[in-house]
This record gives structure tokens, C-alpha cells and sequence, in this order.
């Protein structure tokens, strides 16, 4: 399939809520706690867009996942319980969600990928992010995409497990 990676615009915030809001019942479906205290909402994902954090991935014209990438830019990814591998510039992504029509593709993956293609062509070679304790789905997709386990941080009150990918650097 062609799939493409770009920003997302403001006149995608309806079908990247749809996506988000398919995310989060999953996400109670499996027995998880997160994203069930209002969180992410269309709010959050309108800031995203407008400070030009809000990402695409799509087949043709379809949105069919969607993420948000920041450059060194979580304030609480300093107070870490643990220990990063790096402590150079990272991308941090956070809200990663595949629409269902999509799911079992080996998506979320692939977007990991472009998140990685994303930190190499801005010379960053860390990318950082942090899941649910109980997000089975996220936790399997770190590991099979070579994330380490680093630690424990903290988000509204909520233990998340943070990750850290170190990515070659080539010439």
C-alpha cells in the first residue's frame, strides 16, 4: 500500500477525533485506564494542529492514523524515575492512534518508522515516548520496534512506562 506521513491541517480535526475516539473505547475494550479521564479531546488535538505537532498517516486521501511529535519538548520526561540511554535533543511522540478499519496492518509500527524518519531528518537521533502501564497494544509495538524500557514518569496523576529508541546516526 502507498501510505504518506505528513502534518496534519486544521480541516482534519473531525476524521483525526473519529480515529481518537475509536483509540480510547479500545482502550477501555482491553482494560486499560488510559485516555479514560476526558483525555485526549478535540481541544487537545486542535493545539496540536495549530502549534504544528498534529501528524497524518494516510493511504491516498484516507486518514488512517494519526500521532503528535514535539523536539525536546516534555517537561516531565526530566523528572524521570530511572534513567534515559541518551540525554542529547530527542522527538517525543504522544496520542498514537490507528483508525479500526486499519487495524492488524502492522500500522502503528509503520508510523513509528516515519516518526524515526521524522527525528533523522532534523539530526536527532533519540526518540522518547511513554505508554500506559496497562496498554498491552503500546508495550508489544515498543518492543517489537526496538524501544528499551527506561523508567516511570508521571502524567495527571498516571504511571506511564517511558521508552527510548537511539537511532543510528549515518554519514
Amino acid at each position: 500500500m502507498n501510505y504518506s506521513f505528513r502534518k496534519a491541517t486544521a480541516s482534519e480535526i473531525p476524521a483525526i477525533w473519529d480515529i481518537l475516539q475509536q483509540a480510547i473505547t479500545r482502550r477501555k475494550e482491553d482494560g486499560s485506564e488510559q485516555w479514560q479521564d476526558g483525555y485526549p479531546n478535540p481541544e487537545v488535538v486542535k493545539k496540536d494542529i495549530n502549534a504544528g505537532h498534529g501528524f497524518v498517516l494516510t493511504e491516498e486521501e484516507n486518514i488512517i492514523g494519526y500521532t503528535a511529535i514535539l523536539i525536546n519538548d516534555e517537561p516531565e520526561y526530566a523528572k524521570i524515575i530511572g534513567k534515559w540511554l541518551t540525554n542529547d535533543d530527542f522527538v517525543v511522540f504522544h496520542r498514537v492512534a490507528i483508525s479500526e478499519n486499519y487495524l492488524g496492518k502492522g500500522l502503528a509500527k509503520k508510523m513509528l518508522e516515519c516518526i524515526e524518519d521524522f527525528a533523522i531528518t532534523n539530526n536527532i537521533y533519540s526518540v522518547k515516548s511513554d505508554t500506559n502501564f496497562d496498554n498491552a497494544a503500546m508495550l508489544k509495538i515498543f518492543e517489537k520496534s526496538g524501544y528499551k524500557y527506561c523508567g516511570k514518569v508521571y502524567f495527571r496523576g498516571g504511571e506511564r512506562r517511558a521508552f527510548e529508541k537511539v537511532l543510528p546516526k549515518t554519514n
